[in-house]
């Protein structure tokens, strides 16, 4: 009987003490990205940023001792897989959402969130007018109309005898017709530049023979195309392979490595602004650059830097908030509000310098940069050589 005693207590002892030494739960983060589709060129890196992210902030004891955990769905390239992401992570009970990566997906996505009240942290979404889709959303990505310009103006440094120019667009994606309008006003503005023709295209399509064929009969000085990775890229290649050998400008869509086995040798030179620079000198950004390295062996482009900040931005926020009160007896929807309005109060210093937010959601950023790309003698890999 006795023996039976010692027993249940043993067993009581060790179970009491298996409960007391649990680890808390995860508070989870959810994140909408692009992993499949013609989008996956941003998305997998978006993807390494958030987990390189993750693994970080939780070697750092994430949230005063409790881990974070992100939830990360494919929202693949269309408005509808974009939807159905945002869907399934509310219903997760997420603190918070991260993406999509398109603006085009973020117009359809973003209202949702808005209306259930959950915040939102577009990492990759520069197309004008996101922040303003409601007071849930914010952005770590620079606005197109900041970005873009310094593209054009570092182009006419190099070539001050630079004089036509065409601009190129896929019409069927938002943050290309945005950008777009943005980089047609900069050449207007500019009394030595003229804007000859503006062409249109589709994200879907791969032939620009036609594009091509206007452009070499009109002879621009410069080319500036807006566009994503897969078509943007094609049609750089197809402009070189038939003999165009001016200037060309590079909207934020060509912003990643995953463009150089698209076009290759022929994205040689490209001008491309910036938003990130792998050289920065700050503690956060060694981080991201080790992280990368160690986990994926490959130095962060511009749209893993981007992701890594939203989620630097949450962790913050909710580590600042924790400290003014329990954030683990919050009511999920108690603790979303109060999220929202802790970050949109911070300043953060990120891989992309140190930002903060104004009343609207939009991020204030200092520092942007242009550069070049070179391509490797094999023709199939490369760098982003930063313009000084």
């Amino acid at each position: 009987m006795r023996s039976r005693r010692l027993v249940c207590l043993v067993s009581l002892y060790v179970l009491m003490s298996g409960v007391a030494r649990s680890a808390p739960e995860p508070i989870k983060i959810g994140a909408a990205i692009s992993l499949t589709s013609n989008v996956a060129l941003f998305g997998e890196e978006q993807n390494r940023g958030l987990l390189v992210a993750e693994d970080y902030f939780n070697s750092k004891g994430g949230i005063g001792g409790t881990p974070i955990k992100l939830l990360i769905e494919d929202a693949a390239g269309d408005e509808a897989s974009a939807i159905n992401a945002f869907h399934s992570l509310m219903r997760k009970d997420v603190v918070g959402l991260i993406g999509p990566t398109l603006s085009q997906q973020a117009f359809a996505a973003d209202p949702l969130a808005q209306k259930a009240k959950f915040p939102v942290l577009a990492p990759s979404n520069t197309a004008k007018g996101i922040p303003q889709i409601g007071d849930f959303i914010t952005r770590v990505s620079a606005p197109i109309a900041q970005v873009a310009p310094f593209a054009l103006a570092a182009a006419l440094q190099k070539n001050p005898k630079l004089q036509t120019v065409v601009v190129l667009y896929a019409q069927n994606d938002a943050y290309s017709s945005s950008e777009a309008e943005v980089f047609q006003a900069a050449v207007k503005a500019h009394p030595a530049l003229q804007l000859t023709a503006v062409q249109k295209f589709q994200t879907t399509d791969t032939d620009f023979t036609t594009q091509v064929t206007d452009i070499l009969r009109k002879k621009p000085d410069a080319v500036i195309i807006s566009g994503l990775a897969s078509d943007g890229g094609n049609l750089v290649k197809q402009l070189r392979q038939m003999g165009y050998k001016g200037v060309l400008i590079g909207g934020n869509g060509l912003n990643t490595p995953n463009v150089f086995p698209v076009c290759q040798k022929y994205c040689e030179g490209i001008l491309i602004a910036q938003a990130y620079s792998p050289a920065l000198d700050a503690p956060i950004n060694k981080a991201l650059l080790d992280g990368s390295q160690k986990r994926f062996q490959k130095a962060p482009g511009q749209f893993t830097a981007q992701a890594f900040t939203a989620v630097q931005v949450y962790v913050e926020a909710l580590q600042a908030l924790a400290q003014k009160q329990n954030i683990s007896q919050m009511k999920p929807s108690d603790l979303r509000q109060a999220l929202l309005k802790q970050l949109r109060q911070g300043t953060y210093e990120t891989p992309l310098g140190t930002i903060s937010f104004d009343k609207d959601g939009e991020v204030l950023q200092k520092s942007f940069y242009v550069a070049a790309i070179r391509m490797n003698p094999d023709g199939k890999n490369g760098a982003f050589e930063f313009l000084k």
